[in-house]
Order: C-alpha cells, then sequence, then structure tokens
C-alpha cells in the first residue's frame, strides 16, 4: 500500500478520527481538516490533544490513515512545538509555508509559487528609512 496518503479520503470522514505519532503515542482526536487552496485535498489536520491544552496541525501529506487511525510519521515532540494558528480559520499561505518548516518538509509547486521569492521581515517599520534624509 505504500506511505502515500489517500487523497481521494473524503474530509469529514477524518474529523474525530486517533491520531498517532512516529511512535505509535496517541496525539488525540482530528478536530479539523484543511484543503489546499488550488487542489481541495485534505492538507492539514489539527488535532485536538489533552496534552497540550491546544490543537496541534500536523501534515496529512505524509501521514497514513490505517485502521487504527491516522498515523503522523513525526515525534510528538515536534507535533507539539508546530505553529499554532487557532481552528476553524483558514491557512494562509504564509501560516502553510510556517507548518512546511516546521515540519522541515519540501514545499509542493503550488506552495512555493505563492511566495514571493525574498520576503522582508514583517516587523521592519520601512517608514523610519524613507522619512530619514532632510
Amino acid at each position: 500500500m505504500g506511505g502515500t496518503v489517500q487523497t481521494d479520503i473524503d474530509p469529514r470522514s477524518l474529523i474525530g478520527v486517533r491520531a498517532y505519532d512516529s511512535n505509535g503515542d496517541k496525539l488525540g482526536t482530528v478536530d479539523e481538516v484543511y484543503l489546499d487552496d488550488a487542489t481541495g485535498a485534505p492538507q492539514w489536520a489539527a488535532v485536538r490533544t489533552g496534552l497540550f491544552h491546544r490543537d496541534a496541525f500536523v501534515p496529512l501529506g505524509p501521514s497514513e490513515l490505517a485502521d487504527e487511525g491516522l498515523r503522523v510519521p513525526f515525534e510528538r515532540e515536534l507535533i507539539k512545538d508546530a505553529p499554532d494558528f487557532g481552528v476553524g480559520r483558514h491557512l494562509s499561505p504564509a501560516q502553510e509555508l510556517q507548518l512546511y518548516h516546521h515540519y522541515g518538509m519540501t514545499l509542493p509547486p503550488e506552495v512555493a509559487k505563492t511566495q514571493p521569492q525574498q520576503q522582508p521581515p514583517q516587523d521592519r517599520d520601512f517608514g523610519e528609512v524613507a522619512g530619514s534624509d532632510d
């Protein structure tokens, strides 16, 4: 069967499914599923965990849906430290990019092409530079 996720999965069928880490330890249950904007395929799942008191975002691409639940091929510690964007909202391309980087995953072409080649730092104040020549 290989290690690829079934992209024809009905996302609603994932809700409430138990999720396990790479060691087979239970993470929690799938709370939300986020679809890829370009393809409509399930891309990310938010797993409600009792341990971290929040939902943890996990990638569905490398994960595998088996009889016992969703197997996420990452360790609990890495999953626990994933960026927290809250659930119920759309994931922006920038948020997706953070998740790909966090998990050390290669960006799929549809995500890579939405990213500018060089992003300026978000918190830089460009007004100071522009107004400094008097």
